[in-house]
C-alpha cells in the first residue's frame, strides 16, 4: 500500500536521522539546527529517541521557532540561542524541511512563518540537511507554493509595491483561528508572493533582500544542501 504524505514525511526525517548518526555527520557533542513544521518534527522527535538509548549524549540545539523550542522542551533536548557563548555563532549541522524543492536544490520555505530564524540557522550551519515527501520536489519555482516575504509591518504598502514591480501577486498572509494577519516569532508579517511564470530564485532572492523594508525572503539558495526525500513506495532518496 502507498504511503500518505504523512507516513512519507514521517520516514524521511527517521532515515535521515539514522543515516547521518551512521555516516557519522551526526555525532555526540554537536550543535544542531532544529527546523520548524510537520517534516522537521519527526526530525526531532528522532533525534530525542537516539539521545535517549544512548546513541548521542551531549546534544546543543538551536530551535528555528517557539514550535521547535517546545517540543526541545517536552523531548529533553537542551536548546540554546545562536548568540549563547556555547554556540557562538557557529552550527556544525541544521536540518529542517521544505515547501519546495528545485532541480539545483534551490528551496522555498517559511510555510511555517519562521523563514527568517530558519535561514539564520541553515546559512550559519556547516552542513544542511533537508527532509521532504515527494511531492516538494519540483521542475522549477514561482507559481505554485507561494513564497514568503516577512516584512516590517510598517513597510507593507511600499513593500508590496516594489514586489510588484518584480511580477509578484502579493497576499498578506491571514492567520487561523485568529483575527488579522500572521505575526512571526519576530513580530513581523508576511506577504506571500506567487508569479504567473517561473522566476530564477539566486536572483530573486537577491533582488527582494534589496527591498527595503524587506527582513527576509523564503528563498535558500546560498547553501550547499543534503536532502533526504521519501517516496509513496517507502523508497528514500539522498539527493
Amino acid at each position: 500500500m502507498a504511503l500518505s504524505k504523512d507516513e512519507q514525511k514521517k520516514l524521511a526525517a527517521r532515515t535521515a536521522v539514522d543515516e547521518l548518526i551512521k555516516s557519522g555527520k551526526i555525532f555526540s557533542g554537536m550543535k544542531i539546527g532544529l527546523g520548524t513544521g510537520s517534516t522537521a518534527m519527526p526530525a526531532v522527535e528522532r533525534l530525542a529517541e537516539r539521545i535517549k538509548d544512548g546513541s548521542l549524549s551531549d546534544i546543543k540545539a538551536v530551535a528555528t521557532s517557539f514550535q521547535t523550542t517546545l517540543a526541545c522542551e517536552k523531548l529533553g533536548i537542551p536548546a540554546f540561542s545562536m548568540n549563547d557563548k556555547i554556540i557562538a555563532g557557529q552550527l556544525d549541522l541544521a536540518i529542517d524541511g521544505a515547501d519546495e524543492i528545485g532541480p539545483k536544490k534551490s528551496l522555498i520555505k517559511g510555510g511555517g512563518a519562521a523563514l527568517l530564524r530558519e535561514k539564520i540557522i541553515a546559512y550559519n550551519a556547516k552542513h544542511f540537511v533537508i527532509v521532504a515527501d515527494e511531492s516538494k520536489v519540483v521542475k522549477d519555482h514561482g507559481t505554485k507554493f507561494p513564497l514568503p516575504v516577512e516584512i516590517i509591518n510598517e513597510a507593507r504598502i511600499p513593500v508590496e509595491n516594489a514586489l510588484k514591480a518584480l511580477g509578484a501577486k502579493c497576499t498578506l498572509r491571514e492567520g487561523i483561528r485568529k483575527a488579522g494577519p500572521v505575526i512571526t516569532d519576530n513580530g513581523n508579517m508576511i506577504i506571500d508572493c506567487v508569479w504567473d511564470k517561473s522566476v530564477e530564485p539566486i536572483e530573486m532572492e537577491e533582488k527582494i533582500n534589496a527591498i527595503t523594508g524587506v527582513v527576509e525572503c523564503g528563498f535558500f539558495t546560498k547553501i550547499s544542501v543534503t536532502a533526504f526525500v521519501a517516496h509513496s513506495d517507502g523508497s528514500v532518496d539522498e539527493l
